[in-house]
Order: structure tokens, then sequence, then C-alpha cells
């Protein structure tokens, strides 16, 4: 079961597509995190979901909130798929352990191997304010995510 809304958004610790380290808690006191798990890079409804968020950087951005895109593939494709389709915020890897973050948050699904579509709006404290959890062919709505920003 997903974390909920209310609850401390668990701390994690993961490489961007860059190879630089990231935690969750560097953005505590300074940035509203919104943190976005996805299946696989190079799919179609991932890839799509993550151009729509490329294209509303500026709508977070207003917003003091820092896009985190989670998945379960390794850095280096991670890379690869950053720099093909322009993507401007850290994609990280939950590849090792496998899944350790997206189980942190309840998200990940054993019999796939991998996260299901979750997404997490973090306020600048580290609580969790709005989440949604869909299936793996149910893209989510980048306006729902703006909207839940302007509540904080």
């Amino acid at each position: 079961m997903a974390i909920q809304v209310g609850d401390k958004a668990p701390d994690f610790e993961l490489r961007d597509n860059h190879g630089a380290t990231v935690k969750l808690s560097d953005f505590r006191g300074r940035k509203n995190v919104l943190l976005v798990f996805y299946p696989f890079a190079f799919t179609g409804v991932c890839t799509g979901e993550l151009g729509e968020l490329r294209e509303n950087l500026p709508k977070f951005s207003d917003r003091d909130t820092q896009v985190l895109a989670v998945s379960n593939d390794s850095v280096p494709t991670l890379r690869v798929f950053g720099e093909q389709e322009g993507l401007e915020f850290p994609l990280l890897s939950d590849f090792w352990p496998h899944g350790e973050a997206s189980r942190a948050y309840g998200v990940f699904a054993e019999d796939k191997g991998c996260a299901v579509r979750g997404t997490f709006v973090i306020d600048k404290e580290g609580i969790v304010r709005w989440t949604v959890v869909n299936g793996m062919p149910d893209a989510r709505d980048p306006n729902e995510y703006v909207t839940a920003l302007d509540t904080l």
C-alpha cells in the first residue's frame, strides 16, 4: 500500500542520470518536491508522461518545486533516455538495491519487477500533501500536480 497524505516522506539516496547522488532530505526546508515513480524508460506511456513534465517545468519551478522522476532502470539507461528526450530534471535510478525507494513508497509491483505510476507531492517539511497511484497502463495528468501544489 502506498504511503498516504500526512505521512512523512521516506528519505532516499539515489543516483541520477549523470551519476550524482540525490537525497530527498537535501530539499527539506528549501523546496517542495514532485516525486514521480514510473515503470521504465523508453516505453510509450512513460515517455509521454515525462515529456509532459518537461513541457510543464516552468509551472513547477514557479511553485518552488523540484521534479524528481524515479524508475528501476540503470543509470546508463537513464542517461541515454534523458538525453534523447531532452529531460532537464533528475531521472533517479532505483536499480540497486532493486526497488528499495519504490518499496518504501509502496509503489513497487513485485510481480512486474518495477514501480507502478505513483506520484507524491511533498512539502518543504518533508510531509506528503497529495498523492495518486495509477496502474501501469494509465497515464497521469500533470495539471493535477499543479492544482495540488497550489494548495501548499
